[in-house]
């Protein structure tokens, strides 16, 4: 069997920024352990499997260790293939999500934007080793369906952060968004998700939906240009909609090829 694969650096303008997913093709859906070894061999923080469904495409995320219900920065990679790449014609997608449902993704000039759910985030108390293995306790710590969210004064404090990630692995949960006001942006975060085998993601879109509505509560404003301060960096255009949150940005080819399975 033969699979094309793609790797796209999501919510970037240029190579070697943003997040790197891979994005594959297929005309039917291989086993379980067939999908993840793939994900395991390109070890990259995800892997979108995507198949064509009358109108709209089935697609499936996965980190070198496990499925996710949803990510952001490959669904955003898979549209730019699709668009770019497989000759879609039309400015909207429809994927479907076995955990959320239906995901949409429109393309206007160079940005795509996403289409996804709130991420409903309540006040909790913090795990064991949690803010042990981030060396500052945070002014506030709130839990979404999938993630802790820690909200620091500073984006100095964001920037500062160096995680114990043998601790922060032992915190069953798919990840931990750290973020503060920006400077330059209306705000700034980080994402560790040692847990699902990705110390620290480039750039997550996902997060964005706990991340928006957390903001515009406070701020009272809709809109927002956001950063993501990992090595790689990325940026985001952002707009809480109601119970859905737009997150837009840009992508670029770095590599095609093929998959032979024998």
């Amino acid at each position: 069997m033969i699979i094309p694969i793609y790797q796209v650096d999501a919510f970037s303008d240029c190579l070697f920024s943003g997040n790197p997913a891979a994005v594959c093709p297929l005309d039917f859906w291989p086993s379980n352990t067939v999908l993840q070894n793939i994900a395991a061999e390109n070890n990259l923080s995800e892997t979108a499997f995507f198949r064509k469904r009358d109108n709209l495409f089935e697609i499936r995320w996965f980190t070198p260790v496990a499925e996710v219900e949803l990510c952001g920065h490959a669904t955003l990679a898979t549209a730019h293939v699709l668009f770019n790449h497989l000759r879609y014609k039309g400015e909207r997608l429809v994927f479907e999500s076995v955990y959320c449902g239906k995901l949409e993704v429109y393309k206007k000039e160079e940005y795509l934007t996403l289409n996804f759910p709130v991420d409903k985030i309540k006040p909790t108390l913090p795990p064991d080793h949690l803010f042990q293995s981030l060396g500052r306790k945070p002014l506030e710590i709130w839990k979404g369906k999938t993630d802790y969210l820690l909200y620091y004064p500073s984006q100095e404090d964001i920037e500062e952060i160096k995680p114990d990630f043998v601790l922060l692995k032992k915190i069953e949960t798919r990840g931990i968004i750290v973020t503060a006001p920006g400077y330059e942006y209306d705000f700034v975060s980080r994402f560790f998700a040692p847990y699902l085998g990705i110390n620290e993601d480039p750039v997550t879109g996902s997060a964005h939906t706990s991340l928006v509505p957390f903001r515009a509560h406070r701020l009272n404003k809709p809109e927002f240009e956001a950063r993501q301060l990992s090595t790689r960096g990325g940026f985001l255009k952002c707009q809480l909609m109601g119970e859905r949150v737009l997150i837009s940005g840009k992508a670029c080819t770095y590599m095609i090829g093929s998959i032979t399975l024998a």
